[in-house]
């Protein structure tokens, strides 16, 4: 059985999205250190001008706060710029926005408090919306791990009984292998090769990548751009 983990990300990118459609259980690490200047609460979005960065205010704590325990700062009106940006600045008109419109959009109309909740919620958002069926559990249900980097993860992928971990290529300098085959589970590396797509609002040559992955679903479409992501897989060299 092959586990992928991640941290949750708010509006995941499409390296996360080919991650867990190569695995058999998805583990959201919210239980280790909230990372300040990362992506748990933001990612970029593609505008006709450029991209556009969506940051979800938080609560800062002490540096050590686990995400679990990250609460967003509703003082700030940032559902409603989210919605506005998505909506009106930069998906309007793409050719499968008016088709995932209202499950994209429903996310802000929702009340939340904790980071970890709202970005799961996008990344089940978008793995369903790509008819991605890998089961999604979060690392704190499944109770305490004493483990630090490599043997913390060791232990995770054991309690959920993998064989295997996938795990993407920017993690080969700190992924200590040996680890993992104390416990019996071999590492595999995704070797993700981002598509290169149509995007509704630019031309080709100025294609945006890294973006979240809504951008493929809105402008490729589910079957297309699952379809995408897979060839790339399979033949890296492509394109």
């Amino acid at each position: 059985m092959r586990v992928a983990m991640h941290q949750p990300h708010y509006l995941p990118w499409l390296g996360l999205i080919d991650k867990a459609d190569q695995s058999d259980l998805f583990v959201v690490l919210d239980h280790v250190q909230y990372e300040r200047r990362g992506w748990q609460n933001r990612n970029y979005v593609a505008a006709k001008g450029g991209p556009v960065l969506l940051t979800v205010p938080v609560i800062q704590g002490a540096r050590g706060e686990r995400i679990l325990d990250k609460m967003i700062d509703n003082s700030h009106p940032w559902r409603e710029k989210h919605h506005r940006t998505l909506a009106e600045h930069c998906y309007r008109g793409a050719p499968f926005w008016e088709e995932f419109r209202a499950r994209i959009l429903g996310v802000y109309e929702q009340d939340w408090e904790r980071l970890t909740d709202l970005a799961t919620a996008t990344t089940r958002t978008a793995l369903d919306a790509f008819g991605i069926r890998t089961p999604i559990v979060r690392a704190s249900e499944l109770g305490e791990f004493p483990g630090q980097k490599s043997e913390l993860l060791a232990q995770v992928a054991a309690k959920v009984g993998a064989t295997s971990m996938l795990s993407g290529d920017g993690a080969r300098d700190y992924i200590d292998t040996e680890v993992f085959h104390r416990y019996g589970i071999e590492v595999e590396w995704q070797r993700f090769q981002h598509p290169r797509y149509p995007q509704h609002n630019r031309a080709d040559a100025d294609f945006l990548p890294r973006m979240a992955a809504l951008d493929l679903l809105v402008n490729a479409g589910p079957s297309a751009g699952l379809r995408l992501l897979r060839d790339r897989r399979a033949d890296p060299e492509e394109g």
